[in-house]
């Protein structure tokens, strides 16, 4: 009951005294609107940009984004909050009459606003200022160049990895067309076919003389007294001798046919190896040029922004919400510790 007959007390105080507080709030909302009104009027206007996924990128990881990658799409908000960007916004639009004098630092977060959408994938640009009209031109002017910077930055990445894989594209012809002067020196240098030519006659002779070797063997056993054929047997001398004379030459030959054929193995290993290393750079060149301006994401405008028709700043309804209610607190509280004071002093009598 002590309670509830307190909050009674309390409710009666406060309607005895409902002149001041509706005094309060009267004189509160006053100033509210007087200020208000002579506060300059400036308006926002947004424009939006989508952040599309690289065109190369598989279509389903595309629909499933993660937070990780929502987080670095941030990156693209230092692209159009950048101080130089800003500062040929300021030129190009004359920004330092209408929004006042400072340096672009100042100025630059007094008027523009940049952030990501929340878990999104677009992009909003703010700009805030006295003139409608030039608020809307900035916002577009730097959702503009915040596209054209983005594609710029990828053209020159594409244009960077051309020519990488150009230059060892260049560099392996390079090598394939020594190789291939190096092949033709050593075919002219270590010529084959007459050496086997060589082999063949030599070989074809050591057969001739073998058989003729055979022959006069048999005829020398036909015979009763080899003592009575001396001739014979210098004759079969002679002939063992020039065979072993051409097994010596074609040993000669065939160790140095060896020789040639290594050499010319080991140039032909390194061709290959060459015209294989050609074949793939060139492809992954060609693939280079297909996906050039694909492999980062894609800054689409998807709302350029119109010109505001109302003012964000001052906000009327606002203003006077925050002093009828700054109006009815202050009063409320001065009432309650006086009542506090009051009935302390009654108690202590």
């Amino acid at each position: 009951m002590a309670d509830s007959f307190d909050a009674f007390r309390y409710v009666s105080y406060m309607r005895s005294r409902w002149r001041l507080i509706a005094a309060s709030c009267a004189i509160a909302a006053a100033l509210a609107l007087a200020i208000t009104l002579i506060q300059p009027r400036e308006y926002t206007a947004t424009a939006r940009i989508v952040i599309e996924p690289p065109a190369g990128m598989d279509p389903r990881s595309s629909m499933a984004v993660s937070p990780i990658y929502l987080e670095s799409l941030k990156t693209y908000e230092h692209f159009a909050t950048s101080d130089s960007l800003f500062s040929k916004a300021l030129d190009r639009f004359n920004l330092r009459a209408a929004a006042g004098a400072g340096p672009v630092e100042s100025l630059k977060k007094r008027v523009l606003r940049v952030e990501t959408v929340r878990n999104t994938r677009i992009l909003e640009i703010a700009a805030t200022l006295p003139d409608a009209r030039k608020a809307q031109a900035l916002a577009r002017f730097l959702a503009e160049s915040t596209v054209e910077l983005s594609r710029s930055m990828v053209a020159q990445s594409a244009q960077d990895l051309l020519q990488g894989i150009e230059r060892q594209a260049g560099e392996i012809r390079a090598r394939l067309q020594e190789i291939e002067s190096r092949w033709a020196q050593l075919a002219a240098s270590e010529p084959m076919d007459d050496l086997r030519a060589a082999m063949g006659e030599a070989a074809g002779l050591r057969t001739s003389i073998r058989q003729q070797i055979l022959s006069a063997e048999l005829e020398a056993a036909d015979a009763a007294d080899r003592a009575k054929q001396p001739a014979a047997g210098a004759r079969l001398e002679q002939m063992h001798k020039q065979i072993e004379t051409l097994d010596h030459q074609y040993a000669e030959r065939e160790k140095l046919l060896a020789l040639r054929m290594a050499h010319r193995d080991r140039l032909e290993a390194e061709r290959e190896s060459a015209q294989t290393a050609l074949t793939d750079i060139e492809a992954r060149l060609r693939e280079a040029r297909g996906d050039a301006g694909y492999r980062g994401e894609r800054l689409e405008i998807v709302d350029p922004g119109t010109v505001p028709e109302r003012p964000s700043s001052p906000n009327l309804p606002l203003n006077l919400a925050a002093a009828v209610l700054f109006g009815l607190v202050l009063p409320v509280l001065y009432l309650t510790l006086e009542m506090s004071y009051r009935e302390q002093r009654a108690g202590q009598r």
